[in-house]
């Protein structure tokens, strides 16, 4: 994972490189999910970071150290940033190296998906589902309710489904599993790929 740093202990709002993505997400959703949801924990975090001794860390170290109020805008901010930066109009397909792991932890490309989309639907209330390496490389699925993300489990998290209700209510209504299942047709394989 690429950790994001402060610059003068302020997070930068992350850019968002496209104005939609296709007809799995539209523009009225990015622009409440990226330019709302996300711009409010953003502002959030860098207000509560004066003081708190945690001002000059990078994000995955502020999450593992913040607690409450804190550590829910750190982990939505680092969460967004992942999800947001793994979809293209483009994406690039996956590489041998991510199959072969895939392959190798859940039986076939397929299987993960399959398991993947299910672990995403299933999860009650807001939160997040993931695809993560542990220290050993072996990749795992795990479920995150609300802010919470991998990185307090120390595993490296490569990619990220997010289910809270503003990421996908305006487009799919209460449809998450097609939701889900949309996802994979943007996402791009060779962020996640990169992350490893």
């Amino acid at each position: 994972m690429k950790d994001i740093k402060p610059v003068n202990g302020q997070f930068a709002m992350p850019a968002l490189p496209y104005e939609a993505l296709g007809n799995v997400i539209s523009k009225e959703t990015l622009s409440f999910h990226h330019g709302k949801h996300l711009k409010a924990y953003v502002d959030n975090l860098n207000k509560m970071l004066p003081g708190s001794g945690l001002e000059n860390l990078p994000l995955s170290e502020v999450i593992y150290k913040a607690e409450g109020g804190l550590f829910n805008n750190a982990g939505q901010v680092l969460n967004h940033a992942m999800y947001f930066e793994q979809f293209s109009n483009n994406p690039q397909p996956m590489g041998n190296r991510l199959k072969v792991m895939l392959e190798r932890d859940f039986g076939s490309v397929e299987a993960f998906m399959k398991e993947f989309e299910q672990k995403g639907a299933t999860l009650f209330g807001s939160g997040w589902v993931w695809l993560s390496a542990d220290k050993d490389g072996k990749l795992v699925i795990t479920q995150q309710k609300n802010a919470e993300n991998p990185v307090t489990l120390g595993l490296n998290p490569l990619l990220t489904f997010d289910v809270w209700e503003h990421a996908y209510y305006l487009d799919y209504q209460n449809r998450r599993a097609d939701y889900l299942t949309a996802l994979w047709q943007i996402v791009d394989w060779q962020v996640v790929e990169d992350r490893l």
